[in-house]
This record gives C-alpha cells, structure tokens and sequence, in this order.
C-alpha cells in the first residue's frame, strides 16, 4: 500500500473558508458576543483546538475573517475623487454584509482593553489598506489614518445605532464629506 503524501484534514484554505463562513453566521446569529469559539467550532464543524492551533484568541480570528473579507483594495482609478468614491462604497458595502459590521464592531471594543488584540488590527487589517490609501492619494499616513478613521467610523457608528446598514444616500453624503476635505 503506498502511503500519502496529503497531509490530514482539510486543506487550510478549505478550514479558513469554513472556519471564516461559520464565525460570520455565529456573529450575525448569536451577537460578537455570543460568538464563542465554542460555537464557531460547531458551527465550522471542527474542534475547538483546530481553532486555536490557528488563531490564539477569538479576536484574532475575527481580524483575520475580516482580512478575508475585505480583501485587498479596490484601487481602480489614478483619479483621487473615483479612488474615494469606489473605496467607501466598497467598505459600505462589506460592512453591511451578514455579520461583518457586528465583527468588526465587537473586535474593536475588545481591542480597546487589548494591546496585543490592538497589534493585531493595526499591522494585519488596517496597515494594509493604509499603505495602498497613501501611495494612490499621496496623503501623509496621518490624514489617510484620520480618513480611514471617518469612514469606517461613522458605518459602524450607523450598524451599531440603528443596527442597520448606512443608507445608500448618507453613503453619498458621507463620499460628499470626504472629498470635501480632500478638494
């Protein structure tokens, strides 16, 4: 009998996709709160331990499901005003998605009391998005970082008050404000 050479369990972007899709449904379904990593192992139907082989903390799973849904970012213009434009459509957009603004939110409440949670967020969620913000706007990382801060601020402040996504036309109004400071 020839032994395999594939290694045991599911392929690590196959557990990721599961693990991400399951943690987003749990978040969505049960709060930030209520998505424990209990649940997101049932739910991913893996074992707790596979979970935290992977990511150390809940908080880190959850940044790293927002990684993966985010993805990188969507520079399709040279132009300042079409690049903002596109941009914060693009994060109204992901941040209303089943679950996304509930992670997101949870994830920076714990980080306030969580300086490793904190690491976390800056260098794998939001540094990518600010080198790509600075070099297509050439802006200075603290007026891109004081951006950044506006938009996604202000969605998650909407999920959260109403607990519903930014309608479309105070999407417009906000992509209004930003280019205003950017004229």
């Amino acid at each position: 009998m020839q032994a395999s050479t594939s290694p045991a369990g599911r392929p690590r972007s196959d557990l990721n996709a599961d693990v991400f899709a399951a943690t987003l449904r749990s978040v969505h379904e049960f709060g930030y709160a209520g998505a424990t990593m209990d649940r997101i192992a049932v739910a991913a139907g893996v074992a707790k331990t596979t979970l935290y082989r992977r990511w150390p903390s809940k908080g880190a799973l959850i940044t790293a499901c927002l990684v993966d849904v985010f993805g990188p970012a969507p520079v399709v213009s040279e132009d300042r005003e079409e690049l903002l434009t596109t941009a914060i459509r693009w994060g109204a957009a992901k941040i209303a998605e089943a679950g996304v603004g509930a992670a997101f939110a949870g994830v920076f409440t714990d980080a306030v009391s969580d300086p490793g949670l904190r690491e976390i967020l800056s260098t794998e969620l939001q540094a990518p998005y600010l080198r790509v913000l600075q070099y297509a706007l050439g802006e200075s990382e603290q007026r891109v970082r004081f951006v950044i801060d506006v938009i996604i601020g202000t969605l998650l402040h909407r999920m959260g008050i109403s607990g519903e996504p930014m309608a479309e036309d105070d999407v417009e109004a906000l992509i209004a404000m930003v280019l205003g400071v950017f004229r």
